[in-house]
């Protein structure tokens, strides 16, 4: 397992398995409150070779007004807005059921904490890392109540600007905090052409921290390219079936596209060397037989 230290922008380099780009599978809500699911999901992202699996920890009646839950709405779980989250939650018993499969397996796991007591919650379990939602960029609160504990925290930026990114970048200089800000489009799911990814290239030049990418696209061509542009960390959600109930399934990788698209990372990671121009062993032996010099 990964081990920290503490660094102010980035994960330190001895901390990367051969600096290779930190994967994450995000599970999500696309467990459906199932811990069945919820272990399938783990096995399958740790077979694929993923270096971490995500959740998503609400206080429900933190997080929305009473309104927004009595609405009308049908689930697998009954006719109303509350009653449909309350089936996506998991339990605090369904969680000590994660950490401890996730110790067995030997898989990092965090989650996303959308309120405040989701944070306290999550402090049992002493976890490696944080998550900051695009949604919740703006939340100085929560990124306060984060930042505070000192540990790497990966920052979604979508449908945020710069000058949004910049306050909740100095939250986290402030607190001498560890982060990594992830470049993300919150479509659901998004479009390849919308991915920008160039803008892995433009948070990195003005934040001068690591930059990842947080992608919600069909396929694995855009992430597998964020890789080569830089990108040090690639989040994606996960799914045992894309057709099945939920939200975020659409936007997700199913488990066989999963383990292709990290197979496809590493290969393009092996290919991207170091940069040095040299003549390789294999090379010397070609060129010894096909070299010619003088004039033409």
């Amino acid at each position: 397992m990964l081990k920290k230290e503490k660094v102010v922008f980035g994960i330190p380099q001895k901390e990367k398995k051969m600096n290779r780009v930190f994967i994450i599978g995000e599970i999500g809500i696309n467990h459906n409150g199932d811990i069945k699911i919820v272990k399938k999901l783990i096995k399958g992202a740790k077979e694929a070779g993923a270096d971490a699996v995500k959740f998503q920890k609400r206080t429900l009646d933190k997080v929305y007004t009473q309104q927004e839950l009595n609405k009308e709405r049908e689930s697998p779980w009954g006719t109303t807005n509350r009653q449909q989250k309350e089936g996506l939650e998991l339990t605090k018993n369904n969680y000590d059921v994660i950490d401890a499969y996730c110790k067995t397996l030997e898989i990092e796991w965090f989650a996303t904490p959308w309120d405040l007591d989701s944070v306290k919650f999550l402090e049992q379990y002493n976890l490696e890392y944080n998550k900051i939602p695009s949604p919740l960029l703006t939340h100085k609160p929560l990124l306060n109540a984060i930042a505070k504990q000192g540990k790497h925290t990966f920052i979604s930026t979508g449908m945020s600007t710069l000058e949004e990114i910049q306050k909740a970048v100095d939250i986290f200089k402030k607190h001498d905090c560890p982060f990594e800000l992830m470049h993300c489009n919150s479509q659901y799911p998004m479009k390849d052409e919308d991915a920008n990814l160039k803008c892995i290239k433009t948070l990195r030049d003005k934040f001068k921290c690591e930059v990842g990418y947080s992608g919600h696209e069909v396929g694995v061509i855009v992430s597998v390219g964020a890789v080569v542009l830089g990108a040090t960390s690639i989040e994606r959600h996960i799914t045992l079936g894309r057709s099945l109930y939920g939200s975020d399934q659409s936007a997700s990788l199913e488990l066989v596209g999963f383990e292709k698209m990290i197979k496809y990372i590493r290969g393009v990671e092996s290919a991207m060397g170091d940069g040095v121009k040299r003549v390789s062993e294999a090379e010397e032996k070609s060129k010894t037989k096909l070299r010619r010099t003088g004039d033409y």
